[in-house]
Order: structure tokens, then C-alpha cells, then sequence
């Protein structure tokens, strides 16, 4: 439910208890923080809002830059110096984020602007965000899909201000500052400014309205005031010749007097923000706005139902729903750098981060909001060459294409598995054909496989997924082409290992990259020589028989990394490729040892408080994977199956975008413990009849229905038999 969600899991350092079991023998290089941050987000929307630090990486909370261990900190208490919009949610790596237009409350002289005070009494909720700065003054949050509504609580002062920082964006870490390229301000009216900067590339304007009268309006530079001064322009900014600028609002303050700040945003101009400003807040103020985003929050986090008699488990399970559903940034009619109306998006903070979980909890909870983010990715593909894999509000070349090849691909076969409507198939095949031939395509095609040697299964699969949609329009020749590119999978593996080839890895070792869920698992398993030694390798890997691990601490040591990557060891799911391994067992007949493994990642690597999650969150893909486990599914991307596990709740539901409700029952539920023993599916039934095997279609997944699972203490022979299915062809029928 809504009230059980905690928007400050994740937003510090890792802090669960230690682990037990098998857990105890996992070990993760990657950073010990969710990387989170607690700021009013609206589902999906384009706007965010937060208290700014400058820390790394949302601009929120303490820490500094960390790539591996316990983050390094930055402050030793929560500070802000003001408050500003657009956030990541749960990333890292990247040295630049948004963190636009701050706004900063004052008692103090523009002089001493960018001065940090000490954060408390801090209030989140979706959509909502409050908290007292050390001078005394209440800082409330709230956002709509295209806007920002800011009220502050001033005590009594002779002076009292608000100053919008139009000048900076990014991190107080080295080389994380963004400076405008340009930017151009105006006074348009009493209580009434605009303006515009053009930064990465990208331009974005806002709107804003104050309703701080009598207060003198004015605009500012190099900390300076400008009385009497109604337009700034800049042009050709450069680090070295920034001076700050912004807009002011100042005045005598009352006991109690509030200030309203309203602001829209566009990447289309000035009057586009104003527009957005009034579709979202028209006449209403905070209360409204708050009211508005909270109802919406609801029908997406309520959702997700689920029967348990700890308050902390619903805590942790709402939130990752709610986790899962702040981005990717969907901004219709918004794109920047081509004219045409429609489905625009960005903060696709990676493919390779969501592509297994959080795009198919997306389009079992918002087929509508998929098919829109999967038509802005074509309109990409058609204006700037590629489909991307990652996107954000910014001009220039995918940086993120090292991490995977056609992603995109993956997630296209689902929606066209599932026949949603509004999405034009022919147009996505041109555009899915020539990505595949782009980058590592070009070795895969030439040479039978791409180094690193992941990008030789995502090709693979890619064309697997373009046959499946070239099938679907009809296009005979390109299926008969794309099949036998699909079986160079094989290609990335040593037979005399079972493993992938040696190569080189993003995040991760070959171990993390050999047990993805491929669509033909059957010849998979087959290479590795069989049921026996695959199983064996995949107990290896997840530390079967093994001594307990010591984590990285604060800055690890060269050598303390070095022992840690020579485990090959599973790293927690504090790393994406790890994400599907714990359901390859099923393909080799031992559905007990996934719910092992998952049962131990559920309940020791996820709790409550500020440290409650194991890892980045990944713009939501460590979250979904808890709500998929925990329900006791897991959609396998791309390939029209969800395998079946037994669930972490004594009954859930799920309600769908497709207007259908999944709901899960159990017989035999015991509450689990965190370092107790997992339960396992004894039998299970789907709308009355029995499910013998360990898989549904996700048709039958989005069409709804009753699952029944019959759960007791020790394995059975359900799902042994028969396998998930293995399909070389794209066209082999379920």
C-alpha cells in the first residue's frame, strides 16, 4: 500500500545484517548503496525534486564518487544548500547528473548562497518531500509529470529570500559540475519569471510563478542584485568565465508566512513550460498538486497487494514497486532535437540495468506506458541512427553502448508476444535490422562472434527477437535469414568448459555472464555436458560447499579486489547479468536450488531503513527483481515465459494493465525467517487445473486468473520432469 512506502531505502550505505548460510559466501565488488534518493517523483514523470548535497550520485545525501566497497563520505550529516530537479534514481558511474535549477530559501545575504545547512525533520512520501534547514525554515516538495510546486515556512526575518540558481547543475565531486552552454532569463511579470539554458546539449525552460507578495522581484548575477533589471542573456558559457545568475524573490517575513513556487518545465521553450505549468497546477497550489501526484502513486503502488503479518516486509515490498516505476522519464511531445510531436523519453539509465525485470514489470502493470517508451525508442532510432542503450537528457553519441548490444530487441518481443496495440511493427523491424549490423554487429557478422563476448549472446538473441517480429508481419526472408545468425550463440562458449570464452567483461566475469536464461537452454545445458555438470558449475558459482566471504570494505585494497574476482562467485544481485541465474536450475531439473538461492537473496539482501538495499537500485531493476521473486515469478525477457517458484508471501495479487488480476495463493505458508530454510512448491494449480510444469506463457501471466501453490519443508518432484521450453527456432511452438 501507499503508507507502507519508505522513499529513504537505499539512500545510504548497505546496512543489513550479516549474512547468513549460503548468502554468507556471495561476494560483490560493486558499491554498498542503493544510490536512491528520497525527492518527490511523480510515475514515470518527467520532473523530480530533492534536497541537493552535491553528493554522489542524485545530488542527494552524503557520499562521494565510489565505483567499489562502502561508500566514501562526502558529509557526515544530511546537508542541503538548496533544492533541485531532475535526479537519477539508484545509478552510478556517471560523473554528470542533472540537478537543475536550485532553489534556495534564505535568511542569510546572496553572498553566502551555496552555503549548506544542516537537513532535519525529513518527510518522504511518493510525491512529497520535507524537511527544516538549520536557518529555521520548512522546505516542502511536490511534483506533476511536467512540473514542480515548492513551498517554504519562513520564521519571523527583516529579510527573507528565495533565490533560483539557473547557473549550475551536476555534483561537487571532481569533474561533476555542468555548466550552461547557454541561457537567457526574463521577468515577464509580477510573480512571474522564465528562462532557459541549454546544457549537454539539451535545452530546457522553465516557467515559474511566486506568490511571495509584496516581495521585491528581481534578477541577480555573479551574486550581485540587478533592480530594475527584467532579461539576462549569456551565450558561449565556459567553466571559466561562469558567473552565477538567477532570479530572487526578497522581503519582510511573518511567523509562519509561506511562499509558493510553482514551475513547469519543457525541453521545447519557455511557452511550452507555461503551458505544462497550467495542464498540471492550473488553479490550485501545493495542496492540490500533492493531493493529485499522491492518488496517482496509489493506483500504481496499490497495485501490487500482498498478505503478510510483518510491517516490514510490506515496507520493503512497496517500495520496490515503487522504485520500479520513477523512470525511465516519459515526456510526450518534449523531444528536444526533433520537431515532430509525440512519445518522448529519456533517463533510460540502462537498457542493461532494466531490460530483465523492470520493463517487464512495466508492461504487466502499464502496457500503455511500454508501448509509448517502446515508440519513443523508435523515433530515437529514426533520428539519431541506433536504438539506444541508454538514453538521458542529452545530446550525443550512446555512451553506454559498451554494456550490451540490442536490448532494445528483447524488450520489443514481449510487447509483440503480448499483440498490445499501438505499436507499428514494420517500422520497428526496419530499425531492429539495421542496429543489429552497428558497433559489435559488424564482428558477430563478419567473424561468428563480438568481443566482449556478451555482445555475441545479445546479437545472438537479438536476431532471435527480430525473427520472432519478422515472422509476425509476414516477412519470410528475413526469419529464414535472421535464424541461423540467432544460433551463433554458440559461438561465445568453450565447450571444454561449459563457460563463455575468455574476453573481456563490463562489471563482472565470465562466471557472472555464463548462466543467462538463452532461448535455447536445451543445447545450452547440452555444451556444458549435460544436466549434472551444469548444475555443478552453477552450485560452484553460487558458492555450494563454500567458506563464508569478508565484503569489500572502504576503499578496498588492489589486492583485497583481486581475491574477491578470483571466487567467480555470485555477486549478490548486486550486479545486472546475475540477475537470471538463479532460475537456470530449473532448466536442469532442480527447481529446489532456485528457491534456495532466491529464497536467501529475498530475505537477506533486501530490509527497511536508509540501508536497506544491497546495491544500486538501477533505476529500478534490483526493485523489480524483488517484486517478481517475492511473488514467486520471473519473467524470462524477451522469450513469452514466466517461470514459477514458490512465493514470498502467503497470498498476493496482481493487479494488471491489461485489466486482469493475477492472484496467488498458498496451503502450507510458513512466515519466512531470513537465515531459515526456503519452502518449496509441492504442486501448484492455475484457475483450478494442475500446473505440473514450472512455467507459464506472460499471455497467461497478462490474462490474469488464480495460481494455487501447495508448499511443504522439503523438495518434490514438481517441475523436474518437464523443463521450461528450450526453442532454437523463434517459431517452435509453446
Amino acid at each position: 500500500m501507499l503508507e507502507d512506502v519508505d522513499p529513504f531505502i537505499g539512500t545510504q550505505a548497505t546496512d543489513l545484517p550479516a549474512p547468513q548460510g549460503l548468502a554468507a559466501t556471495w561476494w560483490w565488488p560493486k558499491p554498498q548503496v542503493g544510490n536512491t534518493h528520497p525527492g518527490a517523483t511523480y510515475p514515470l514523470g518527467m520532473v523530480s525534486a530533492c534536497a541537493y548535497s552535491g553528493g554522489y550520485p542524485t545530488g542527494y545525501g552524503r557520499y562521494e564518487l565510489s565505483t567499489e566497497g562502502l561508500p566514501p563520505s562526502l558529509y557526515d550529516r544530511t546537508v542541503a544548500s538548496g533544492f533541485t530537479h531532475f535526479q537519477q534514481s539508484g545509478t552510478g558511474a556517471i560523473r554528470k547528473y542533472y540537478n537543475y535549477f536550485r532553489v534556495t530559501p534564505m535568511l542569510q545575504p546572496l553572498d553566502d548562497l551555496g552555503q549548506h545547512w544542516e537537513v532535519t525533520d525529513e518527510v518522504a512520501e511518493p510525491g512529497y518531500y520535507a524537511c527544516t534547514l538549520a536557518s529555521g525554515i520548512r522546505c516542502e516538495i511536490t511534483v506533476g509529470p511536467k512540473s514542480a510546486v515548492h513551498r517554504y515556512t519562513f520564521p519571523s526575518h527583516r529579510d527573507a529570500r528565495v533565490v533560483v540558481d539557473l547557473s549550475m547543475g551536476g555534483l561537487v565531486i571532481p569533474y561533476g559540475r555542468t555548466v550552461p552552454l547557454r541561457a537567457h532569463l526574463d521577468l515577464v511579470g509580477p510573480g512571474q519569471a522564465q528562462g532557459e539554458i541549454r546544457v549537454e546539449g539539451a535545452p530546457l525552460a522553465l516557467h515559474v510563478e511566486c506568490d511571495a507578495h509584496p516581495w521585491r522581484q528581481m534578477l541577480w548575477y555573479d551574486r550581485r542584485l540587478m533592480p530594475g533589471g527584467t532579461r539576462l542573456d549569456f551565450d558561449r558559457i565556459r567553466p571559466t568565465t561562469l558567473r552565477t545568475f538567477g532570479f530572487m524573490w526578497a522581503g519582510p517575513s511573518e511567523p509562519g508566512q509561506t511562499v509558493e513556487l510553482r514551475f513547469g518545465f519543457s525541453l521545447r521553450g519557455v511557452e511550452q513550460a507555461r503551458a505544462n505549468l497550467e495542464a498540471d497546477v492550473g488553479g490550485g497550489g501545493f495542496d492540490e498538486r500533492r493531493a493529485a501526484t499522491a492518488a496517482v502513486w496509489r493506483s500504481h503502488v496499490d497495485a501490487v497487494q500482498v498478505d503478510t503479518p510483518s510491517a516490514e516486509r510490506r515496507t520493503v515490498l512497496s517500495t520496490a514497486v515503487y522504485h520500479s516505476l520513477i523512470k525511465p522519464c516519459l515526456a510526450r511531445d518534449e523531444s528536444p532535437f526533433w520537431p515532430s510531436p509525440g512519445p518522448y523519453a529519456f533517463d533510460l539509465a540502462t537498457m542493461w540495468d532494466v531490460y530483465r525485470t523492470q520493463l517487464p514489470l512495466l508492461t504487466a502493470l502499464r502496457p500503455d506506458a511500454a508501448v509509448e517508451l517502446a515508440t519513443a525508442l523508435l523515433h530515437i532510432a529514426e533520428e539519431e541512427g541506433n536504438l539506444p542503450i541508454g538514453y538521458r537528457m542529452a545530446r550525443g553519441a550512446d555512451r553506454f553502448s559498451r554494456q550490451g548490444s540490442a536490448l532494445s530487441h528483447t524488450f520489443f518481443a514481449d510487447l509483440c508476444a503480448l499483440n498490445l496495440p499501438g505499436m507499428d511493427w514494420d517500422w520497428a523491424l526496419v530499425h531492429m535490422h539495421n542496429d543489429l549490423r552497428r558497433t559489435y554487429g559488424e564482428d558477430f557478422l563478419l567473424r561468428g562472434r563480438a568481443h566482449p563476448i556478451s555482445h555475441t549472446l545479445d546479437l545472438a538473441f537479438g536476431y532471435w527477437c527480430s525473427a520472432r517480429i519478422a515472422a509476425h508481419v509476414g516477412d519470410r526472408a528475413l526469419v529464414d535469414q535472421f535464424v541461423p545468425l540467432a544460433e551463433r550463440w554458440r559461438n561465445a562458449y568453450d565447450p571444454s568448459t561449459g563457460l563463455l570464452r575468455d574476453s573481456e567483461f563490463y562489471e563482472g566475469g565470465r562466471w557472472n555472464y555464463s548462466f543467462r536464461l538463452q532461448h535455447d537452454m536445451a543445447a545450452r545445458i547440452a555444451l556444458a555436458g549435460g544436466d549434472e555438470p551444469f548444475v555443478a558449475l552453477l552450485d560452484r558459482f553460487f558458492g555450494y560447499g563454500a567458506d563464508p566471504v569478508r565484503q569489500p570494505g572502504l576503499a578496498p585494497s588492489v589486492e583485497e579486489l583481486a581475491d574477491g574476482y578470483a571466487l567467480d562467485r555470485f555477486e549478490g544481485l548486486n550486479n545486472e547479468p546475475d540477475m537470471d541465474a538463479p532460475w537456470a536450475y530449473q532448466y536442469a531439473g532442480r527447481p529446489d536450488r532456485t528457491a534456495e538461492v532466491v529464497h536467501a537473496v529475498l530475505h537477506q539482501q533486501f530490509g527497511t531503513g536508509r540501508g536497506g538495499l544491497p546495491g544500486n537500485d538501477d533505476s529500478g531493476g534490483l526493485s523489480s527483481w524483488y517484486v517478481w521473486a517475492a511473488l514467486g515469478l520471473f519473467p524470462v525477457a524477451g522469450q513469452d515465459l514466466v517461470l514459477l517458484n514458490a512465493p514470498s508471501y502467503r497470498e498476493s495479487q496482481l493487479a494488471l494493465g491489461s485489466g486482469a488480476t493475477l492472484r496467488v495463493t498458498t496451503d502450507g505458508f510458513v512466515e519466512p525467517e531470513p537465515d531459515g530454510p526456503p519452502q518449496h512448491v509441492q504442486r501448484m494449480t492455475l484457475d483450478g487445473r494442475a500446473l505440473d510444469r514450472g512455467w507459464i506463457t506472460t499471455s497467461q501471466l497478462h490474462a490474469g486468473g488464480h495460481l494455487h501453490v501447495e508448499l511443504g519443508p522439503e523438495p518434490s518432484g514438481w517441475a523436474v520432469r518437464q523443463r521450461p521450453p528450450s526453442t532454437p527456432s523463434p517459431l517452435s511452438p509453446r
